[in-house]
């Protein structure tokens, strides 16, 4: 299986766009008021073996001690309704797009994926099958279960949460959908979940954001900026809860700007994509089939939206 996110992505250029990295110590302060939070931990949920293993969709989020540390188990957490803060759920009124990258059943529709679709700048394919680890995980079931778990954290702070699929569908949807979704839910930030697919030898996390791109059904104007804090936002979160390096091969200090991805051309709302770790990479591979750390990608991308949505911009 190839491709590292939805879309097989064109050559890269071999000067990098430099990013500007805002203050890196903006998320641990967005998250003091969290210090409380107990809840269950997600290893309840079945090893890793090719197929998606969800917790209830009611689950709250875990608490952590530490970067890189798996969450215990502390018996009865939080209801939905509450928080540490006595009841407030801070992200009541707020809408989130999840979009976890591929679908298990790619494999069995490549007719279907391989039909090109409009981009704004390109024609790119619908959908690909994803990456996997050499023991067979694919980034599919991954990615969905991640992304299952941060929903249940998001639901319980009072977001809405919105899916792109729920590996419900046949195959798919095309990447051009994936960005109509999150538009028509008016979402206030969407993340794009995926593992990478890079050569073996490398390792490590990285967050792709919007470049500015005006062209046909393209226009990113309104979103590089709010995608850009979403973006930093989201890789201090994420390293914070899980300890994973910044990527080794690709990006500016865990930060990368793409042109040639439809999910984020096609965007109106704040969007950005996170590979959470390469699949090829023996490392990167056992922490991402081990389903405690898989919490603690899904605490850190719930901590990220929480923070980018409840602290104001500037």
């Amino acid at each position: 299986m190839t491709g590292t996110t939805d879309e097989r992505p064109t050559p890269r250029r071999s000067t990098r766009f430099r990013l500007t990295v805002l203050g890196c110590t903006a998320v641990p302060l967005c998250f003091a008021g969290w210090l409380g939070w107990q809840a269950l931990a997600g290893g309840g949920s079945p090893a890793a073996t090719g197929t998606s293993a969800s917790p209830p969709p009611a689950a709250p989020p875990p608490a952590t001690t530490g970067p890189g540390t798996a969450p215990a188990s502390t018996g009865a957490g939080p209801s939905p309704s509450s928080t540490a803060s006595g009841g407030a759920r801070p992200l009541t009124g707020r809408t989130v797009l999840l979009d976890p990258g591929h679908n298990s059943n790619n494999v069995n529709h490549t007719a279907e994926i391989n039909r090109l679709v409009d981009i704004g700048n390109a024609r790119k394919e619908c959908d690909t099958t994803g990456t996997e680890t050499d023991a067979g995980y694919t980034e599919a079931a991954y990615t969905l279960d991640v992304s299952h778990r941060a929903r249940a954290i998001l639901e319980a702070r009072g977001a809405k949460v919105v899916f792109t699929h729920d590996g419900d569908r046949e195959y798919g949807p095309c990447i051009d959908e994936r960005a109509k979704i999150g538009n028509e839910a008016h979402a206030d930030a969407a993340v794009s979940v995926h593992g990478d697919g890079a050569p073996a030898s490398v390792s490590g996390f990285h967050v792709i954001m919007p470049a500015k791109v005006t062209a046909g059904a393209a226009d990113t104007s309104a979103i590089v900026d709010p995608s850009h804090r979403l973006g930093v936002t989201l890789r201090d979160g994420f390293k914070a809860a899980t300890g994973e390096p910044y990527a080794d091969y690709i990006g500016e200090q865990g930060l990368d700007t793409r042109s040639d991805l439809g999910g984020l051309n096609l965007s109106k709302v704040p969007k950005v994509f996170i590979e959470c770790g390469n699949m090829r990479n023996s490392g990167d591979a056992q922490r991402m089939t081990d389903p405690q750390w898989r919490q603690l990608a899904a605490q850190g991308i719930a901590d990220a939206l929480t923070a980018y949505l409840t602290t104001p911009a500037g």
